[in-house]
């Protein structure tokens, strides 16, 4: 096998409506949000995790395809661009690594200057949504919580990076084909679906928009360094 291409895809994913995605509770403060939001340790701004981002794009692939789980079939296209083991197999170096990187989305820095200074989040960078269970018999509201979402409206940087290998160019081409419509798949079933959690309850619509792809040829970069 070798490695012919990475083609790279970046952009921008916007909240249409409001996103959770969930931290470790270990760090709740007294009195703090019931559910908080992941944030970066360097700058505390809320960010998407790439596992995320991969791992709903990868469900959503595997469901319209009507296949349960494609870790263990790397025969299937999304066992091959998301990674797979032979069935039985705990052994990493058997399978198929996954061909697809994709990076954790940060905050664009407009985002960021436009949450820094608005009048309108609750915590930094982001809001509480109150919510409550309604008792089906009194018809009252009970066990409020506070979840925190990061705004709709707000934008992250995104990229993608596909791995392009082949036991031969020809294979690598079929390849590379295969998994550009199979990505361009999952972002589009990504954006009639939601991102995060409490989807069916409003939260995590997104919408991607990718520039250009950017090719590095392996073999001119090698013949340059």
């Amino acid at each position: 096998m070798k490695l012919y291409k990475k083609i790279i895809y970046r952009g921008t994913l916007e909240l249409l409506t409001g996103l959770h995605i969930g931290d470790s509770k270990e760090k709740l403060e007294i009195g703090g949000v019931d559910s908080p939001v992941v944030r970066r340790k360097d700058n505390n701004e809320p960010y998407i995790p790439g596992s995320s981002l991969k791992g709903k794009i990868r469900s959503l692939l595997e469901i319209s395809y009507g296949e349960e789980n494609t870790f263990k079939n790397p025969g299937h296209p999304i066992g091959k661009l998301f990674g797979a083991l032979p069935p039985g197999s705990n052994n990493s170096t058997t399978g198929n690594p996954s061909r697809l990187i994709v990076r954790d989305a940060y905050l664009t820095r407009e985002s960021a200057k436009m949450l820094e200074e608005s009048e309108f989040t609750d915590m930094p960078y982001s809001e509480i949504k109150f919510e409550n269970v309604i008792n089906r018999i009194t018809g009252t509201a009970e066990h409020p919580r506070q979840i925190e979402r990061v705004p709709a409206g707000v934008k992250f940087e995104v990229e993608f990076v596909i791995n392009i290998i082949g036991k031969n160019e020809a294979e690598a081409n079929q390849n590379e084909n295969l998994f550009k419509q199979l990505l361009m798949k999952g972002i589009r079933l990504l954006e009639n679906d939601y991102l995060g959690g409490s989807g069916s309850r409003g939260y995590g619509k997104v919408k991607i928009e990718l520039e250009e792809p950017k090719t590095i040829d392996i073999q001119q970069l090698i013949n340059e360094s």
